[in-house]
């Protein structure tokens, strides 16, 4: 029921910017040659533009890699999304200091692209890289759904232009420095200015209650099924890897201890393969301090995880440098 109220108040939303293009449209077609109706008509369509909803596009700093440069990453990303009965990408990008897998759908025609964080992707022994796709396949596959993340951004747009605006600080740091230095002789201040201002704040407070208000409620919404969201997840990555591999994997990248002996070893001047060595003995070594064999996976073994390394090498050597920018 939860997700079907969300479901409408998203159509809703969009309901209200698709009006905007219209009426836009009609005000500059039916008024033929008044000034007036094609401002005003310019101005509605360029709010309904501002509002619509954004297809997905790649992270700038996402670098897209070709199939014949990384056949062994496409295979693995193909057959862990096989297993999982999800779409497969057919694109996989990678981020250099990326802390995370994603899976998500792009463009117009819905593009599948799974990206990849070399530090995170560096660190994982090959089960665990199986762990990290299948978290992001899962979270891809089961959310909030286009129609309704992008109302919300609709709506945190909407947010941000009525009820977000505040005075320039460069004119009011201005008027700060003019006071100070006229000490008051010659000098009017603009109260034209500060009025016009507090009435546009004012407009759009009582503008944007009914913004706040829907926002309020589709994000109550969403929020309510989290805890379902989050079983449904699970439940689907659990088709290839364990509970206890999910919350060990998740345990590692929230606390981000991973990343502290990878720059440690990039400030050394160590090479990608030593670092790539350590990284895996810290994986192997149990808890009593005794070396196990290397975790590996149905879905990609370890022979197959040294090719995806290789095919990388370049890619890690050049994210090395960056490595200690992360946080």
């Amino acid at each position: 029921m939860r997700r079907l109220l969300a479901l409408v108040l998203s159509l809703i939303v969009h309901a209200l910017t698709l009006a905007f293009i219209l009426a836009g449209g009609a005000l500059i077609v039916l008024n033929p040659g008044e000034v007036p109706a094609w401002v005003a008509g310019a101005l509605l369509l360029a709010v309904g533009v501002m509002l619509r909803p954004r297809l997905g596009r790649l992270a700038a700093d996402a670098e897209v890699l070709a199939r014949s440069s990384a056949p062994e990453l496409y295979g693995a990303a193909a057959r862990v999304a096989d297993a999982l009965a999800v779409k497969q990408p057919a694109t996989v990008a990678i981020m250099d200091l990326g802390v995370d897998a994603t899976y998500t759908r792009i463009g117009l025609r819905r593009t599948p692209v799974m990206v990849v964080g070399l530090p995170l992707w560096l660190a994982l022994t090959p089960r665990q890289r199986v762990t990290l796709l299948a978290r992001a396949y899962a979270a891809g596959k089961i959310g909030e759904g286009l129609i309704v993340g992008e109302a919300l951004s609709t709506l945190a747009e909407w947010r941000m232009g009525l009820v977000g605006a505040a005075p320039l600080k460069q004119r009011e740091e201005a008027r700060v420095v003019m006071d100070r230095a006229s000490l008051g002789v010659m000098h009017a201040p603009g109260a034209s200015y500060e009025a016009a201002g507090l009435l546009g704040r004012i407009f759009g407070r009582v503008l944007g209650g009914p913004v706040l208000l829907a926002e309020y409620a589709l994000t109550r919404l969403v929020r309510a099924g989290d805890s379902r969201t989050r079983e449904e997840r699970r439940a689907l990555a659990a088709r290839v890897t364990s509970a206890e591999e999910l919350d060990e994997l998740e345990d590692l990248m929230a606390s981000g201890r991973y990343l502290a002996p990878i720059q440690a070893a990039a400030l050394r001047g160590e090479s990608v393969a030593e670092i790539r060595e350590d990284a895996l003995t810290r994986a192997r070594l149990s808890d009593d301090g005794v070396l196990t064999s290397a975790p590996g996976s149905e879905l990609l073994g370890a022979r197959e995880s040294g090719l995806i390394d290789a095919e990388l090498l370049n890619h890690y050597t050049r994210a090395i440098r960056g490595f200690g920018l992360i946080s």
